[in-house]
């Protein structure tokens, strides 16, 4: 009997790799982040992706970070991590996911290459089949599927999922229509709450939050705006915290890395904000700005008080 597999569904956590001032990995800093995203009731975690600055870890940070992880967050939720780029350091990457205990992992673009379309096919194959974990595939920069080798990969029987950071309007309708609900539809654009309703009325229910790494109520009040029809909430929130910091976002690359650490150093998170070239720390006016945003988004949408149950 198959296992049974399905991916994780609704908002999915991506925290930082938080560096101390010295460059070094902080792994208090990065129990902080698993404790704020799980108490926030996330309902995954997908460590050292992109916002997890993958791209600059060394394998031996990538071991560390990915097993402190499963062990703080103890079944409690899954644990997706992140792989890719060279080949050789993706298929190390799963394997090391795989002996920590992780459910998956999300598949990142190989590096610099052009690939064709059967390169690709082989890439994402040779890792996905090189453990027995679930995988998840993302397409963006490198790695742009055409359906019909999205549909190839969907024989094997480990992939649950498609993440998508391009925006294809048309691919993604014809995409789902064809495969439907063998995977699970992920939006993964920049800042995902701006494009999340064109792609909620395509079938994707689920998609990757970077805010949720500071202001995860609110992401959390625009799903729920989504899912019951809510137009008015969702152009609030859109007006007043969601495009605004989607703004800064846009001004420099690398801010979809370097201004979640940003938000959640300005909520009082202790993960600092040190970033590992080439990804550069937010420019002090910029930080100011998203300082002010953050200000009257809590203000008018207050963090709500936790529950507690009397036995």
């Amino acid at each position: 009997m198959g296992i049974k597999r399905q991916s994780p569904t609704g908002i999915l956590g991506f925290p930082v790799a938080p560096l101390k001032e010295n460059g070094e990995l902080d792994l208090k800093g990065l129990e902080a982040n698993i404790d704020f995203l799980l108490d926030s009731g996330l309902q995954s975690v997908f460590v050292a992706c992109g916002a997890g600055e993958l791209h600059a870890l060394t394998q031996e940070e990538y071991k560390v970070m990915v097993e402190a992880v499963v062990k703080q967050v103890d079944g409690r939720v899954p644990v997706y991590t992140g792989v890719g780029g060279n080949i050789s350091h993706a298929l190390e990457q799963a394997k090391i996911s795989e002996e920590a205990g992780a459910d998956g992992y999300l598949i990142l673009p190989p590096y610099l290459i052009d690939p064709s379309q059967d390169g690709l096919y082989n890439y994402l194959k040779s890792i996905i089949e090189s453990t027995d974990l679930s995988a998840i595939v993302y397409q963006r920069d490198k790695c742009i599927l055409t359906k019909e080798t999205l549909l190839a990969l969907c024989e094997l029987p480990q992939l649950v999922g498609f993440k998508d950071g391009v925006g294809n309007m048309e691919f993604n309708t014809e995409a789902v229509q064809l495969i439907g609900n063998r995977l699970e539809w992920i939006n993964g654009m920049p800042l995902a709450e701006v494009t999340m309703a064109a792609y909620y009325n395509l079938g994707y229910r689920t998609y990757s939050s970077a805010i949720s790494n500071y202001i995860p109520h609110i992401s959390a009040k625009y799903f729920e705006a989504l899912q019951q029809g809510d137009g008015k909430t969702i152009r609030e929130l859109h007006e007043e915290v969601i495009l605004p910091i989607h703004s800064i976002r846009k001004r420099k690359e690398g801010y979809a890395v370097s201004l979640i650490k940003a938000g959640m150093n300005i909520i009082g998170l202790p993960v600092g904000t040190t970033v590992r070239p080439p990804i550069a720390p937010v420019e002090p006016e910029h930080y100011e700005e998203l300082k002010g945003i953050l200000e009257k988004a809590l203000e008018k949408y207050p963090v709500p008080e936790k529950t507690v149950e009397v036995s």
